[in-house]
């Protein structure tokens, strides 16, 4: 049976992902897959950039994984819920010590969720629509919460994660990063441009500096569809992750609109907006970030599938939504 799927996944993936790399001039790109916590398929192509001399995408490579940091951010604030430090539903006011009037009427449900309704200008914050009523993908969410954990733990968020997860599993591939390393590939805008490090000097968990290799960052998604269990080590409560992957969205908003855990794309029923496939089970979850890097966690057939690529605005222009749900769907495909 593994080995069927190993075959589909290979005949469905590869070509698709190295096909995207080509449209997409990304210089590098991975595929890891695990099915019940084994690694059934694993593909690295290209280079850590385009210059000549640039080394070649391998197990090793961490990628710069963008917005899809997220994940880890939403986790802290899962446990910040579990322990009783955070509620949903409480406006955010009630936890801030300088209490900004754009966030009024503004809870942390709705900062979790993309549906806060604050827009970021050039030099300031607005409100763009009411609290509970849309949903609009952009940073004031997490980088909001961000600061407010940590202000509630009294700890950076990567010395959080670092001792509560990182070090308990050895993993070694995971970290926000300020300085350079040869692992590291680099961020392509283009291909005639002097590519980015991706590196930033505070290593807080902030900052869109994270770096993970590709196994590493399905392990990330495997510890999620494992509800936080190792072996027979419950190394993150199993409500913390029920938290983050289930989903917070507000009642009522409109059927077409995304749903999300904490920043966790969650399916329920197949949305328009939402950047997972129509043929996706209910259950499942997905994040992802500007620069390519996803996981999509099924649990329904015990699946976790991360694809990696190093190119700023993946699947740009109109029919991005079309590429995001095309690569779950051929996931699920090939599963069944």
């Amino acid at each position: 049976m593994i080995s069927n799927l190993k075959t589909n996944l290979e005949a469905s993936l590869i070509p698709w992902v190295e096909d995207i790399a080509l449209k997409n001039d990304s210089s590098g790109h991975a595929l890891y897959i695990m099915k019940e916590g084994k690694t059934v398929l694993e593909h690295y192509g290209g280079y850590h950039s385009f210059k000549s001399g640039a080394q070649k995408v391998n197990p090793a490579s961490r990628f710069n994984i963008a917005s899809a940091r997220k994940s880890y951010i939403g986790l802290l604030l899962a446990y910040a819920l579990y322990d009783g430090l955070l509620n949903l539903d409480r406006p955010v006011h009630d936890y801030m010590k300088e209490k900004d009037p754009v966030f009024s009427g503004v809870s942390i449900r709705h900062l979790l969720t993309h549906t806060h309704g604050i827009g970021e200008g050039s030099k300031s914050l607005y409100t763009e629509f009411t609290p509970g009523e849309n949903w609009s993908y952009n940073n004031v969410g997490v980088d909001t919460l961000a600061h407010l954990v940590m202000e509630i733990y009294g700890e950076t968020i990567s010395s959080f994660l670092q001792k509560r997860i990182f070090n308990q599993l050895n993993w070694a591939e995971t970290s926000w990063m300020t300085e350079p390393s040869p692992t590291l590939v680099k961020i392509i805008s283009s291909r005639y441009e002097k590519p980015l490090t991706g590196l930033h000097t505070d290593s807080d968990g902030t900052q869109k500096n994270l770096f993970v290799s590709a196994r590493e960052f399905a392990w990330w998604g495997q510890l999620h569809l494992d509800r936080g269990r190792v072996r027979n080590r419950q190394i993150i409560p199993e409500e913390v992750v029920n938290l983050a992957t289930t989903i917070q969205t507000p009642r009522g908003l409109q059927n077409d609109l995304p749903r999300n855990g904490a920043f966790w794309y969650v399916q329920d029923i197949p949305r328009i907006k939402s950047e997972i496939g129509d043929a996706v089970p209910a259950g499942s979850y997905q994040i992802l970030g500007v620069t390519g890097p996803t996981i999509l966690v099924i649990p329904k057939y015990q699946i976790v599938a991360v694809k990696m690529y190093n190119k700023r605005y993946n699947y740009g222009g109109a029919n991005y939504l079309h590429f995001l749900k095309e690569y779950s769907n051929r996931v699920v495909d090939a599963c069944t």
